[in-house]
């Protein structure tokens, strides 16, 4: 939301936004021309138009507090008699002063219809246009005014009825989201406890406990304790693995987005980067998407941290293999070759990736650089994409 619009179903939380509720909830007083006319040019005393000014002031005032704060939760008996005041005030001004007058009690109709439920305002509105017969009849000549002023108190009344059931059912629907996106973020923070937790508590665990005998068998058994070493690497690669794994599922990077970084990150870099045009992704499934994009930062970093480049290339292109159709993302470099890593965690986390993705990998020195090749399974012929 802007600093001046104000959705429906918000209150205004600034000067400005009030300023702009106000303006459109006051621009119906327009239709409040007849009484001011008449206090103009009616023909009344000094004192009969000052104290129709001070009336017509007050209820507008009561009006406009009335309907301003639609919607706060207020209690019906204070509602109803707030428009009591509303009706009473609209009845002494038309008997003292004229027809003109009469006009009051379609706001005294559209102020039950905006303020009270619908259960009540089916009742207050009729009322409202009873009073408004009775006084008609009771104010000389009122009863040429009465069919102009019925037809718009009935409908004005009931139709701000709909505008009061919209702004609750917007009010209901933006909490329910916002209980749902909460309710959301937590049930996500409590699997990704939990995995951890099932993940690393054995693995850390075991870690202590082989680490506490290897210290005991130093320095009299240095071939056990060189044991237990190489197994305190393999469960802290096991535990690594499985971390990466459930983190995966907690955040699936996108290639678009992985793209647009790869970019910036090679022009911070000093390198001159070819990378496709904003693909289009449709028939690849989710997974392979995250797989590519997990491969595309990866090789990027690699080249930006190891190789020395000044050129990299970036393909992403669907080609048909013997086992089906694939997403092909290829990335090469001119540098002195290699990841600096050699095949360390990082390719081989890779590897992983690709694997449970069911693509492949390929990695290693090509011609005059190195080069990245991930492939993961896909849908359609048509190529996504080729160096911009």
């Amino acid at each position: 939301m802007n600093d001046v619009g104000v959705g429906i179903g918000q209150r205004p939380v600034n000067r400005r936004q009030r300023v702009v509720k106000s303006l459109w909830t006051g621009i119906w007083l327009v239709y409040l021309s007849a009484p001011v006319s008449d206090l103009l040019h009616g023909g009344h005393s000094t004192g009969v138009r000052i104290l129709g000014w001070l009336g017509l002031a007050a209820f507008v005032t009561w009006y406009m507090l009335l309907v301003f704060r639609t919607g706060r939760g207020e209690r019906n008996g204070l509602v109803l008699g707030s428009l009591g005041v509303l009706a009473a005030q609209s009845t002494l001004l038309a008997l003292t002063l004229g027809r003109e007058w009469l006009v009051l009690f379609v706001y005294v109709s559209i102020a039950s219809g905006a303020a009270l439920p619908l259960r009540m305002a089916r009742w207050t509105i009729p009322g409202a246009c009873a009073v408004l017969t009775a006084v008609a009849f009771a104010v000389p000549d009122g009863h040429s005014y009465l069919a102009g002023l019925l037809i718009p108190a009935l409908l004005g009344g009931f139709a701000m009825t709909g505008v009061r059931e919209l702004v609750r059912t917007t009010i209901a629907l933006r909490e329910a989201r916002a209980t749902v996106a909460q309710l959301a973020a937590n049930e996500e923070r409590l699997r990704l406890a939990r995995d951890l937790h099932d993940l690393l508590g054995h693995s850390l665990s075991l870690i202590t406990l082989k680490s506490e005998l290897a210290g005991r068998m130093l320095p009299d058994r240095p071939d056990e304790a060189a044991q237990q070493v190489a197994d305190i690497e393999q469960v802290s690669r096991q535990a690594l693995v499985d971390v990466r794994e459930a983190v995966t599922g907690y955040r699936r990077p996108r290639l678009n987005a992985e793209l647009a970084g790869a970019r910036v990150a090679l022009t911070a870099a000093g390198v001159t980067a070819e990378l496709p045009a904003e693909p289009g992704f449709d028939g690849v499934p989710e997974e392979s998407e995250s797989a590519l994009a997990w491969a595309l930062r990866e090789a990027v970093t690699n080249v930006v941290r190891h190789s020395g480049a000044r050129r990299c290339t970036v393909e992403l292109v669907r080609r048909q293999t013997l086992d089906g159709p694939v997403l092909e993302l290829t990335v090469e470099d001119d540098g002195s070759g290699g990841t600096g890593t050699g095949d360390g965690n990082g390719l081989a986390g890779l590897t992983e990736r690709l694997t449970k993705a069911g693509g492949t990998l390929e990695a290693g020195p090509f011609k005059y650089g190195f080069r990245l090749v991930a492939r993961v399974p896909t849908a359609g012929p048509a190529d996504v994409g080729s160096p911009a």
